[in-house]
This record gives C-alpha cells, structure tokens and sequence, in this order.
C-alpha cells in the first residue's frame, strides 16, 4: 500500500509538471491570482476564456475546494458577477461539491490508515468514530450549511471519519447550496452596491427545508440500518 501511496502521490506531482511543461505561465498566473483573493481580478482572469470561461471557471473552482483553500466565496462570487445569480451559484455548488468529494478521496486514502491507528488507541477518538458513522451525514450536512467555515477542515475531518463517501458527497452538494447562496449574494450585492434581502430570504428559507429533508432522511436511512 505504501508504495501506491507514493506512486500516486508522484502522478500528482507528474500533473503538475505536465501543465507547467504545456502551460509554463498558467501555474504562476494562477498562483498570483489565488494569492491577491481580488474578485473583481479573478471575474475578469475568468472571463478572459471567453466561451470556455464556464468551464475553466468550473475546474478553477472544483481546484481550489480540492485544495481547501483560499476562501470560496471569491470564486463563487466571481461566478455570480460573469453568469449572474442564479447560475454562478449552480456552477459554485457542482464544482465545490466535485472539489471537496476529490479532496476527500485523496485525504482519505493517504491518511485514514494513519488515523484509524490513533483512533484505536483512544476510547473518545473511537466513540467520534462510531458516532460519525451513523451520524455523520447530518452532522456534515449542517456544517456545510454554515456560512464562511473553511472548507479544508471539513474535508479532512470527514475523510478521517468512518463517514461514506455517498453520505459525504450528498451532504456536501445539499448543504452547499444554502452557504454558497448566502456567501455569493452578501459578496455579490457588496461589490455592485445593490441590496435585496429577498434573496437571502430565500436561501434561508431552502436551508430550513433542506435541514427538514435531511432529518427525514436521516431517520429513513437508520430504519433501513
């Protein structure tokens, strides 16, 4: 397993340094970009594309969860500034959902050996394990829910957990939408000085039902357990 481990992480490395041999200024743009987190900048970069700005904006986006970080709401709200609200937000909430699920498969598999080595050798650690596989879609549902909570800790929190892969991928593409929403508005409205509460009404309202959804399923899926 070790050495898969490293052959992996080398093809990682190899995809880089393929990009870079084919691209040699894309890496450094990109880099500056993430590095300033100016929306504006990072709108009109996007835009540059031209008819594959939807595309690159997606990949941007989906690298960016992977990674865990700068903040997305930059590229979120860049996305609502080039596509408008309502698509920004659905190209945010895919690419953020297919991100954070890359994010959790590599975490989960160079780590969760390690983790499940420390978690046997604590009672507590153990009974979070347990308590995250039964509990856990809920839990990440409404973590994800939340507004402006950095999204490599909840990545690498649910890899380490006994978590499912199906039941982190459904909670994070749920529990995005509300957050995403949220932060794309307020940044939005805040950079074209435009204000309309009925927006965020709106999102609000979708959490509460997606919160009301997700105790349903919740409860199902421990009956059929």
């Amino acid at each position: 397993m070790k050495t898969v481990k490293i052959v992996a992480a080398l093809l990682i490395v190899l995809l880089f340094v393929v990009i870079h041999l084919i691209a040699p200024e894309f890496l450094p743009e990109i880099f500056e970009l993430l590095k300033n987190g100016d929306i504006k900048d990072t709108a009109e970069y996007i835009k540059s594309y031209g008819e594959l700005a939807v595309v690159f904006s997606f990949l941007l986006t989906l690298f960016v969860n992977a990674l865990g970080f700068p903040p997305a709401i930059i590229f979120s709200t860049a996305n609502t500034l080039i596509f408008g609200i309502f698509w920004g937000i659905v190209i945010s909430v895919a690419a953020e959902t297919v991100g954070v699920t890359i994010s959790f498969l590599l975490l989960r598999f160079f780590f969760r050996d390690s983790a499940k080595k420390l978690i046997k050798k604590s009672k507590f650690l153990s009974s979070v394990d347990k308590y995250s596989s039964k509990k856990g879609f809920l839990v990440m549902l409404i973590a994800r829910m939340v507004p402006y909570i950095p999204s490599g800790v909840l990545n690498a929190v649910g890899a380490l957990s006994s978590l499912s892969l199906r039941d982190y991928a459904l909670s994070a593409f749920i529990g995005k939408f509300p957050s995403t929403g949220i932060e794309a508005i307020i940044g939005h409205d805040t950079i074209v000085q435009q204000e309309d509460p009925t927006r965020i009404i709106v999102v609000i309202i979708l959490a509460i039902i997606l919160i009301v959804g997700a105790l349903w399923y919740e409860r199902k899926h421990i009956s059929r357990g």
